[in-house]
């Protein structure tokens, strides 16, 4: 028996009360989706060339953008 009182037919939900069970099979499209983005992960990773490719570009832009802005233009 249950612990619960009997309700009446018009005072029950149209819900179900209990959650239905999940099926995580290995053919699961989320379940593929989400190992698709962790293999994307582990094949994109920058290396230390890169990285130091990256951040002497940033330097060296940076340093002509500032000799733009403090270039006097000639003038004596």
């Amino acid at each position: 028996m249950s612990k619960k009182p009997p309700l009446p037919e018009d005072a029950q939900s149209p819900h179900p009360v209990e959650e239905a069970s999940h099926d995580h099979h290995e053919g699961s499209e989320a379940l593929q989706a989400v190992k698709d983005i962790a293999e994307a992960r582990k094949r994109w990773k920058p290396d230390a060339k890169q990285i130091g490719m990256g951040a002497a570009i940033g330097i060296g832009s940076a340093a002509i953008v500032a000799g733009l802005l403090y270039w006097r233009g000639g003038k004596k």
